[in-house]
């Protein structure tokens, strides 16, 4: 695994330098995002916060998407789901309409299937980028692997998951029962 990297534009050049798939596995409960902090806040009050927080993202999304690019995501979910959880639910239909493709895992089933407890974007079937988060779930910064016997570990982990995760259009709750 290589040294941490905290710098968001060398994080963004990740989305930019694929070339046919991105995948990532969630499986924290909560994620402390600095540009999330408000908008999670107005969501939690029963307010809309709508997208201005996420727009990089899901003009990023587009723009990649657009190319052809797939971008996928396996949730390990919780049930009844992390109020963090409820908030990501309420904005995945701007990321969906950007082109990612979100799927959901109950937990139970990430651990049958011997998920890793970490989160990771693979590239490519190529490159493997892991999150680092601080205890209190504060992003700090990601390191990569290219070494084959990490990136088959998590090509087989995101093939586990992918094929067994709903689509998003299957709220939470059916996940945890169908799983």
């Amino acid at each position: 695994m290589g040294s941490l990297v905290t710098d968001p534009a060398t994080f963004q050049r990740l989305f930019e330098d694929f070339h046919h798939a991105a995948f990532k596995l969630e499986v924290r409960r909560s994620y402390g995002v600095p540009s999330e902090d408000e908008p999670f806040q107005v969501f939690l009050a029963g307010g809309d916060p709508g997208v201005a927080w996420l727009r990089s993202w899901l003009d990023l999304m587009r723009a990649e998407t657009a190319k052809g690019k797939r971008v996928e995501r396996v949730r390990v979910v919780d049930e009844p789901p992390s109020d963090y959880l409820r908030f990501e639910l309420s904005v995945t239909p701007h990321n969906i309409a950007a082109g990612e493709d979100i799927r959901y895992l109950a937990r139970r089933r990430a651990t049958e299937l011997a998920l890793p407890q970490y989160d990771f974007w693979l590239f490519d079937s190529q490159l493997v980028a892991f999150l680092h988060f601080t205890d209190d779930d504060q992003f700090v910064g990601f390191s990569t692997t290219e070494d084959p016997a990490e990136v088959l570990k998590h090509c087989q982990c995101r093939d586990r998951a992918w094929t067994r995760a709903l689509p998003f259009s299957a709220p939470p709750t059916t996940v945890a029962a169908a799983a």
